[in-house]
C-alpha cells in the first residue's frame, strides 16, 4: 500500500471520527436552528426536530423562541404512531461537518442543557423488530474511564445458534455499538444467528482515560468481548464455538484483527519485549488462563467479514502510539494471514466504488494475501457506494442509504456466513 499524504489523512479523521447527521433535517417549529453561540449568558438555545412516524414531549416544555436556562434536565418521552416503534431519541450539536447526535436507546430519557442542541427522535417499522429481542449494555469490562459494554439480538426460540460479533467504525474514535443496529437487524433475520454489538476503548485519551488508549489496546477490547460472549452465550442462545466477526471501517481493522491475529493471544506484553507482541484481552473469565482463552477463541473463529476496512500499517499510522514498520506490522492484519493449512479463515470483503477513504487497491491487497495462502476470500465493491453505508443513525439520509445498499449487502454477507456454518 502506498504511503497516504496527509491531505488524506485529515479527510479520514474528518470523516470518520464524527457522527454526522443530515443537516436537512427540520423542525417542528419555523425556527431556523441556532447558531452555535449561546444567546445570553448562562442560557442555550433547543430546536425540536420533526419526529416521523411518532411524536415526543418534552417536560418542562421548551418554551416560544427555545431559550432555556443552563443545566436544565429535559426529559423527553417518545410515542410511535400505529405500525410503528421506537428506534432511538437523541440529542444533537452542531459541529463543522453537520450535528454530532449522542443518542439514547430508551424511550423515555433524560438531556441536560449545556449548549445550544436540537432533539429528536427516531421510529421504526413494528415488522423490523418482529421474533427477537435485544439486550442492551451487557458490561464486560471497565479498564478506563469508560464501561465497555454489547447489546445482545437473540432470535426468539434460539438454541445453540452460530453468534455474529459485530465490532463499530468511527476513526478508532467516536461512536458506540448502537450504530451497528441495522446490521445486527439483518443479519438476525431468519433467526439463524445470535448477533452481538460490541463497543470497545476510543484511541488515545478521547475516552477521558490519563493514559493514552493504543491500539493493541483497543485490539485487547475485542478479544475481552468475545471471551466475555463466549462465557455467557449459552444465555442468548448462541453457540460459543461458532462466532463470526464483521465490522464496519475502523471495526473492519479490528473485525480483521480478531480473525487473523487471535493466535497471538497472550500475557507477553507487546513490544515490551524484543519480538514479542501479543495482545492481552481485557476481560478474562474467572478460572481460565490466557492461554484457555487463546485456544477458545482461535478455534471459534471460523470466518470473518470486515467492511471497507484497514487492513495495513500505513493508514494506521496517524493513530498509531508508533510508527515504527515492526509497530505498525503488529497491528496490522494483512502481517497475520495464515495458509489455509494451518488453519481456514474465509473473508467476505466489501467496499464502496465511491469511498474516498478506502482505496481499491487496498482492499485488493489484503484479498490477494488471503488467496495466496489459500484461503477462502469474496471481495464485492458496490457501485456507487461510498463509506459507511452499514452505518445506523436517526436520520433520512443515513436511512435511506442504508436501505439502498447495507440491505442488500447484509443479505450477500449472510449468505457467505451461511455458507461457513449451515453448509
Amino acid at each position: 500500500m502506498k504511503m497516504v499524504n496527509n491531505k488524506l489523512i485529515l479527510s479520514f479523521v474528518a470523516l470518520m471520527a464524527i457522527f454526522v447527521f443530515s443537516s436537512c433535517n427540520s423542525g417542528t417549529s419555523s425556527k431556523e436552528e441556532s447558531s452555535t453561540e449561546a444567546v445570553a449568558e448562562g442560557s442555550f438555545t433547543i430546536t425540536l426536530d420533526l419526529a416521523e412516524n411518532g411524536s415526543f414531549t418534552c417536560s418542562p416544555a421548551i418554551p416560544e423562541g427555545g431559550i432555556v436556562d443552563a443545566g436544565t434536565v429535559i426529559t423527553v418521552t417518545t410515542a410511535p404512531a400505529e405500525g410503528y416503534a421506537f428506534d432511538s431519541g437523541y440529542y444533537a450539536i452542531p459541529g463543522n461537518y453537520g450535528k454530532t447526535a449522542f443518542e439514547s436507546m430508551t424511550s423515555v430519557f433524560k438531556v441536560t442543557v449545556d449548549k445550544d442542541m436540537s432533539i429528536g427522535a427516531s421510529f421504526i417499522e413494528e415488522s423490523a423488530l418482529k421474533d427477537f429481542s435485544v439486550t442492551q449494555d451487557v458490561v464486560y469490562a471497565q479498564p478506563g474511564v469508560k464501561k465497555l459494554k454489547y447489546d445482545v439480538f437473540s432470535p426468539n426460540g434460539a438454541e445453540n445458534l452460530p453468534c455474529i460479533v459485530i465490532i463499530h467504525g468511527g476513526g478508532w474514535s467516536s461512536n458506540v455499538e448502537d450504530i451497528m443496529r441495522g446490521l445486527a437487524r439483518e443479519l438476525i433475520k431468519g433467526g439463524q444467528y445470535v448477533v452481538f454489538s460490541i463497543d470497545y476503548r476510543w484511541i488515545n485519551t478521547l475516552d477521558g482515560d490519563v493514559e493514552p488508549n493504543k491500539m493493541e489496546d483497543l485490539i485487547g477490547d475485542v478479544f475481552g468481548a468475545i471471551a466475555h460472549i463466549q462465557e455467557h452465550a449459552s444465555e442468548y442462545g448462541g453457540d460459543p464455538t461458532r462466532i463470526a466477526v464483521t465490522g464496519d471501517s475502523a471495526g473492519g481493522h479490528l473485525s480483521a484483527s480478531a480473525a487473523t491475529m487471535c493466535p497471538f493471544i497472550g500475557d507477553g506484553g507487546f513490544g515490551e519485549t524484543e519480538g514479542v507482541y501479543e495482545f492481552m484481552p481485557t476481560y478474562i473469565p474467572e478460572g481460565k488462563s490466557v492461554e484457555q482463552v487463546r485456544a477458545e477463541i482461535t478455534s471459534a473463529i471460523q470466518v470473518a467479514a470486515p467492511s471497507y476496512g484497514v487492513f495495513d500499517g500505513e493508514l494506521l499510522k496517524n493513530f498509531a502510539a508508533a510508527t515504527t514498520d515492526e509497530y505498525l506490522n503488529a497491528i496490522a492484519p494483512l502481517r497475520y494471514v495464515q495458509n489455509v493449512s494451518e488453519r481456514a479463515i474465509p473473508h467476505y470483503l466489501i467496499r464502496g466504488t465511491e469511498d474516498p477513504l478506502i482505496t481499491d487497491e487496498a482492499v485488493q491487497a489484503y484479498a490477494d494475501a488471503l488467496d495466496a495462502a489459500g484461503q477462502t476470500v469474496k471481495y464485492v465493491q458496490v457501485e456507487g457506494a461510498g463509506h459507511a453505508f452499514f452505518d445506523w443513525k436517526p436520520d433520512v439520509v443515513t436511512k435511506a442509504t442504508f436501505a439502498q445498499y447495507g440491505v442488500p449487502y447484509a443479505a450477500d454477507m449472510k449468505a457467505f456466513i451461511d455458507a461457513v456454518f449451515y453448509r
